[in-house]
């Protein structure tokens, strides 16, 4: 608690230095009113205004008595909380992620916290139509504002500051808005507001023998009420009070005959505050036991943890690696200290989650981008509480305000999706998760069956601890590989669409055993390319260097970088030619051409099209497991650790669109995404195939797939990397110059990389053209600073950059020029 009275015993003035959700390079100082001195803390959120009109939420940072000496400062409006929202350890998190990956500590701020826990400057304040309210409850401000609204039901927050003459009106409309009063526009409203439910139970009248058999008499001549009655009794054998939508569901009767048993006061209505996470009680632990290879690879991990803070743990797909992370978590558990388990993506997390529960019960929260706003807020209180011991996320689960973390689990380390690039903070989930167990004095664990090169190379020179699963868990055998040439089937003519005839003879035998095929096209979208037989004309996006991609769903050309869409062209603009042909294929003609071929299969895709919505990863999940699909198709979605029963066969409809992208990583990706939907197939005692098709059955990465050889990879690849300069022997930093008029473009680029090449030399790439050299109307140059890990701190280089960069940006000449610097590009 603060002092607020000094020396001679007068009142104390303070000052505090907040973060405010913008992407400024410093903290802000702002007064605090004598009157809520008491309650100021870092870490609370509170109410300014930054600029001449603006409102924002902001964190406190930091307290002082020391004004500002560059300009006044102006007061806080409000504090929001009673207690703070974002711990010590958080805002520590949120300083290193803003210095290590060059950003400002707003943006991490922005990206950190749950939208429902964050207020904006708002417009409009709107009264309820269906508002229930006495106007005895409300205080005098509150009866004032709900006058005027019944006068005028739409109100902007400026003029209710008019109407009550003061500046801090945040609290009394918080209040009206938890009260279900009013509705505040979305940028303002703090939008949490807890789950309720309706339950229903039985009136104690009714448990007497007597008059349960009179009011079945009187029932008799309501059959719908006396289904919604029968209904209540069955479903209260297992539980009481019964939720009213299982009765309604039961019963099938509707809601009026429910009604009318409420109205009767034979049900007794009750509204409850429930969890938006989870339904039903824990469910029974099931026990296992690890196999030999597992219970030696387990003591080795907690061998390493003793000299150790990261270890790697390279288990080959279906090893078992999860009942390690199950037992490792139970172990964490009983010392009383919390775990945080990161997965590449939300399809994982929904997958997993309902295997984990059947260990740990409601102890395990669920954090990702996927889940309303209502439910982050719900689930980062719930970790603020420390509700949760457990918690399984996406790459934002970082940002929770953990209190006693013990371990941090990163399955599938490897993955890209791991990666922010966009907006800012270009953060790495597994390497900010390595910082975030420094903070806590934590260990953490990576897992992957075909590790990044970073981690395995920081594990081959012994920074981290290594441990191997070499074999699969159970009877489970690793997959048959077949290569099958597209060149060779083309030339024979067996080749049926997008489908070599050895697939299809597969598919055929899968689907006759009843089991399951899955098909990988990294690409989604019908058709990437369209184009003119008589000129070569191409639809190209308006805002991007792109061709557009067909869309069978929407009938429409889009635009993969900003989202554009156009009609599709079936005359020739540029000749008039009504000869457009169709080159390549995504995800949904691969759907379309299986119709022809399977007519009687059940088919469905998942990828980021049919994924979009909350529920939908799902959904597709549900009904393949329970065998309502055939054959699912998609994108690197469904090579990403998903475990079903019946898979038998996976199919790599090109393999060589992956080994051919200019990216001095595609191989390494390559052989990560071919050896991960190669592990989806037998995973149980079932045995798999995968049927790789190619134009090149030779390659050396194909090779090293068939062969599940890993360490020939790795050598073969960090030898190119040390050769060329790359990570993860030399680190690296990207910028990307933006600027909407090409020739300028061109020539602040030239100016910036040679003043950073007077300084760094040879380390300094570009500037040069990206793959796609405009985005949203932004031309880009692309410069790349290599920077060896032996020789100079990268920490001095970023220090420069960051002088040059602010030189650059206060240069008249610059003006609408657009840095992006992104740290560890990859």
């Amino acid at each position: 608690m603060l002092e607020l009275n000094d020396e001679k015993g007068e009142l104390q003035t303070f000052f505090v230095d907040v973060i405010l959700p913008l992407a400024i390079s410093k903290t802000y100082t702002y007064r605090v009113p004598l009157s809520l001195n008491q309650q100021i803390e870092a870490g609370k959120r509170v109410v300014v205004q930054f600029g001449k009109s603006r409102i924002y939420t902001a964190i406190i940072y930091h307290i002082s008595e020391t004004p500002p000496q560059l300009y006044e400062a102006k007061y806080i409006i409000d504090v929001l909380d009673e207690t703070p929202v974002v711990n010590q350890r958080q805002l520590e998190l949120w300083e290193w992620i803003a210095g290590y990956y060059m950003c400002n500590i707003g943006e991490v701020m922005q990206a950190a916290l749950p939208s429902a826990l964050k207020l904006a400057s708002e417009t409009k304040v709107i009264l309820l139509k269906d508002a229930v309210y006495d106007k005895q409850d409300l205080n005098d401000k509150e009866f004032l504002i709900i006058d005027a609204l019944e006068i005028q039901p739409e109100l902007k927050v400026s003029d209710i500051v008019k109407l009550l003459g003061q500046k801090s009106v945040f609290r009394l409309l918080k209040s009206l808005f938890d009260k279900g009063i009013v509705h505040i526009s979305e940028e303002m409203a703090e939008r949490y507001k807890p789950r309720q439910k309706a339950f229903i139970s039985l009136n104690p009248f009714y448990n007497d023998a007597a008059n349960r058999k009179a009011l079945f008499e009187v029932l008799e001549r309501s059959p719908k009420q006396l289904e919604a009655f029968l209904a209540y009794l069955k479903l209260s054998r297992a539980s009481t009070p019964v939720a009213k939508k299982d009765i309604l569901e039961e019963s099938g009767c509707g809601n009026s005959p429910v009604k009318a048993l409420i109205d009767k006061d034979v049900f007794v209505l009750e509204n409850r505050t429930v969890s938006r996470l989870t339904e039903g009680d824990d469910m029974l632990l099931k026990d296992f036991s690890l196999s030999g290879e597992q219970q030696q690879a387990l003591e080795s991990i907690k061998q390493h943890f003793l000299e150790r803070e990261v270890v790697l743990l390279h288990g080959i797909t279906s090893s078992g690696k999860t009942q390690l992370y199950i037992r490792l978590i139970e172990a964490e558990l009983q010392s009383g200290r919390q775990v945080l388990y990161l997965l590449p993506e939300i399809a994982l997390t929904t997958q997993i989650i309902e295997r984990l529960r059947e260990y740990f019960g409601n102890k395990i929260g669920i954090y990702h981008s996927r889940l309303g706003d209502n439910e982050r807020a719900e689930i980062w209180n719930k970790v603020l509480k420390s509700e949760y011991s457990v918690v399984l996320g996406a790459r934002s689960a970082v940002f929770l305000p953990f209190s006693q973390l013990g371990l941090l689990v990163v399955d599938e380390e490897h993955e890209s999706s791991y990666k922010q690039y966009d907006p800012a903070p270009r953060y790495h989930a597994r390497d900010t998760a390595i910082y975030l167990a420094k903070i806590h004095q934590a260990k953490v664990l990576l897992g992957s069956a075909t590790p990044s090169l970073e981690s395995y190379y920081n594990a081959k020179t012994g920074k981290y601890g290594f441990t191997e699963l070499n074999q699969r868990y159970g009877e489970s055998n690793l997959p048959e590989i077949k290569v099958v040439s597209i060149g060779e089937e083309t030339s024979k003519k067996t080749i049926q669409s997008n489908f070599t005839s050895v697939l299809i003879d597969e598919m055929k035998q899968a689907m006759e055993r009843k089991e399951q095929v899955i098909l990988f096209q990294n690409r989604r979208g019908y058709t990437p390319l369209l184009i003119c037989k008589t000129c070569g004309y191409i639809p190209q996006c308006i805002h991007c260097d792109v061709s557009l991609t067909y869309h069978k769903s929407t009938g429409k050309l889009h635009c993969h970088y900003c989202g554009y869409k156009q009609d599709t062209v079936s005359v020739c603009p540029a000749c008039g030619s009504t000869h457009i042909e169709q080159k390549g294929f995504g995800t949904e003609k691969i759907e379309d051409d299986l119709q022809f071929i399977f007519p009687s299969a059940r088919i469905a895709r998942m990828d980021l099209d049919t994924t979009r919505s909350k529920n939908s990863f799902q959904r597709i999940l549900n009904d393949f497991e329970e065998q309502r699909i055939d054959i699912l198709v998609g994108t690197q979605i469904v090579a990403k650790g998903l475990d079903f029963d019946h898979v038998t066969l996976i199919g790599v409809i090109n393999a060589d669109s992956l080994l051919n992208f200019p990216d001095f990583r595609a191989f390494e990706r390559s052989f990560q995404l071919l050896s991960q939907v190669g592990g989806r197939a037998g995973r149980r005692d079932k045995p798999g195939k995968v049927i790789i098709q190619t134009y090149n059955t030779k390659h050396r990465v194909i090779e090293q797939v068939v062969q599940h050889n890993y360490e020939s990879l790795f050598l073969t690849e960090i030898t190119e990397r040390k050769n060329f300069h790359y990570p993860p022997i030399y680190r690296m930093i990207r910028l990307d110059v933006k600027h909407k008029d090409p020739a300028a473009l061109s020539h602040v680029s030239i100016r910036l990389g040679n003043e950073l090449k007077q300084a760094l030399g040879s380390r300094i790439l570009g500037p040069e053209d990206p793959l796609v050299g405009r985005i949203r109307n932004f031309y880009i140059k692309t410069i790349y600073i290599k920077v060896e890990r032996n020789g100079i701190a990268v920490s001095r280089v970023k220090e420069f950059l960051k002088e040059v960069l602010l030189r650059f940006e206060t240069d008249k000449q610059n003006k609408g020029t657009v840095v992006q610097i992104d740290v560890d590009p990859y």
